[in-house]
């Protein structure tokens, strides 16, 4: 019988490659000399730049070497770590091109039109959204690595790209570096992007923008630490024209204080402390956080009614309201020392009571409450009754006080009869 031959067997094994697994080695400079034969020829042309950005898309690789081809953009090379344009050491090779946003004029008009290669660059190959997004963080990081000149070109049109809305404020973030903090540089560029983006948006458009990136509350951490304090920072940007800048953050501040003080309040009367105790800690926040009287007492008011559950009945609401107002009426009446806070508290009880309709039939009764407490003033109450009411529910309200007004102007008449008495004895 015969025997089956076994059929000979190769050593070793060949492993066909797809060609789609095969990847080209990656080559950043011969990418960075395809783009600058192209500007080369659009002799620095910002239309043919972009038309020839457009074409060459196709067939340059824009995906693997996004990073390379905005560096090109911002700083005419590739960047180094650190933002120093690399140099292949070749006398004969250029390494930068003049096409880029650091050899642009250091004036607004010349960056928009830069900033065009940008958005028709983008616009054509939205990929590139996001290796523009990481590039920006990059560049702002690298800020210190660039020479003055570049940081102030670099710093417009950032301003630039915020205004048209073509990259996220959160880029700014990037600025929060200690290396850039503390020699002055994140200020002085935050300064000046700040110039720019003020003249060509909104100023509620700008701070909406920054408060939605986290930045708005962090702005005094730019100032090196050594001037880290409220009023080097004012002085920083009246300086520079932006009076703007320390308004917002001083309204920014004494938000932060009102909020604080509110809490603080609020705990102490939930947690049940004496009138006396909160007294004591309200004058003492007052001297602490310099906050004026008339802003303080409408404060307390605010958390005071803050603190009850109210009931929805307007018969009920009534009682339970002066029941609690009773209680903390001589807090109140430690905080109007002045004609202005008594006038602030009177509008605010008006507006509160406005607002919030149950209340609207109890303003007449908080009022005695406080006149009686010596919280407010024969004076203050008549004034606001003839001259300077709010508008607010005005009508119902000055018919509510008539008959008490009335009560007080014929005590008023009577004094003053009184006093011409005495003068002729």
């Amino acid at each position: 019988m015969s025997q089956k031959v076994e059929k000979p067997v190769l050593q070793g094994q060949r492993i066909k490659t797809r060609k789609r697994d095969e990847r080209e080695k990656y080559d950043p400079t011969s990418f960075r000399d395809a783009i600058f034969q192209g500007f080369l020829e659009a002799e620095k042309d910002l239309e043919q730049v972009s038309k020839f950005l457009d074409v060459a898309g196709q067939k340059l690789d824009y995906r693997r070497y996004g990073e390379t081809l905005f560096d090109i953009l911002f700083a005419g090379g590739i960047l180094a770590p650190g933002g120093a344009v690399i140099d292949d050491g070749d006398p004969d090779k250029v390494c930068r091109t003049q096409v880029c946003v650091f050899e642009a004029e250091a004036d607004v008009v010349a960056l928009k039109a830069f900033t065009q290669v940008f958005v028709k660059l983008i616009r054509r190959y939205k990929y590139l959204e996001r290796a523009f997004e990481d590039e920006m963080k990059k560049v702002l990081m690298y800020t210190k690595g660039f020479q003055p000149e570049e940081r102030q070109k670099l710093a417009i049109i950032t301003a630039i790209f915020l205004t048209q809305g073509l990259v996220n404020p959160t880029v700014l973030s990037s600025l929060f570096q200690e290396h850039l903090i503390k020699e002055g540089i994140a200020l002085d560029f935050f300064t000046s992007l700040l110039k720019t983006w003020l003249s060509e948006k909104e100023t509620s458009a700008v701070w909406a923008a920054l408060k939605k990136a986290g930045v708005e509350s962090r702005l005094l951490e730019l100032m090196p630490s050594t001037q880290r304090t409220p009023e080097h920072f004012k002085k920083h940007f009246n300086e520079a024209g932006l009076t703007s800048v320390v308004t917002f953050v001083e309204n920014q501040r004494s938000q932060a204080i009102k909020k604080e003080l509110v809490s603080s309040v609020e705990k102490l009367v939930n947690d049940g402390d004496s009138v006396k105790e909160i007294i004591h800690h309200v004058k003492e926040q007052q001297e602490k956080l310099h906050l004026p009287e008339h802003e303080l007492v409408v404060l307390v008011w605010v958390t005071l009614m803050g603190t009850v559950e109210w009931n929805k009945k307007e018969d009920l609401v009534a009682e339970q309201a002066l029941k609690h107002l009773k209680q903390y009426t001589p807090l109140l009446a430690k905080l109007t020392t002045s004609d202005k806070s008594e006038f602030a508290l009177i509008l605010k009880v008006q507006e509160y009571c406005y607002e919030h309709m149950v209340f609207q039939k109890v303003f007449q009764k908080i009022v005695v409450l406080f006149y009686n407490g010596e919280v407010l003033s024969e004076d203050t109450i008549l004034k606001w009754y003839r001259e300077a009411h709010s508008p607010k529910g005005k009508t119902h309200f000055l018919e509510q006080m008539k008959k008490f007004v009335d009560w007080l102007e014929s005590a008023e008449e009577e004094d003053e009869e009184e006093d011409e008495d005495g003068d002729d004895d």
